[in-house]
């Protein structure tokens, strides 16, 4: 397992430090568990905005950042307990034409526990025939830098 602190850079892909707030956690004062895919979509599309690729105004901003979520997984293996900053690191495992396979793992601000590990598959749609659309060369560059070796 790569450990991957507040002031380092991973070893492939990237991390998006995120709060937890009061309101993420359920009874137990855990975070509940549908707040990962939250805070997996929120990095993702943090990380991606950062880059140009988001919404304006209700629309893309470019072709590539209308896509859809085919495919999410995770498996969880300790609670996050209580309120914090934790880590949502993330790379791309494939690359497809249409595609992206991202992996993640959601970190400690130390970078030292591993709270849950997944994969999120999300296809390029064209907005008009919502049929898998190719990625621009532009967005494929930017998801190339993602990927693991």
């Amino acid at each position: 397992m790569t450990t991957v602190t507040r002031a380092e850079a991973p070893a492939y892909g990237d991390v998006i430090w995120q709060p937890v707030h009061f309101d993420d956690l359920d009874a137990l004062g855990v975070l509940h568990n549908a707040r990962y895919a939250v805070l997996v979509e929120r990095a993702m599309t943090a990380w991606w905005a950062a880059r140009g690729v988001s919404f304006a105004n209700g629309r893309p901003t470019t072709p590539d950042a209308f896509n859809v979520v085919r495919e999410y997984a995770i498996t969880f293996h300790l609670p996050v307990r209580g309120t914090g900053e934790i880590g949502v690191h993330f790379w791309v495992e494939r690359l497809g034409n249409s595609s992206a396979d991202y992996r993640f793992r959601i970190i400690s601000a130390d970078g030292r526990t591993v709270y849950a590990e997944g994969k999120r598959v999300v296809v390029n749609v064209d907005p008009v025939s919502m049929r898998p659309a190719s990625w621009t060369d532009e967005g494929r560059a930017t998801g190339a830098t993602l990927v693991r070796d």
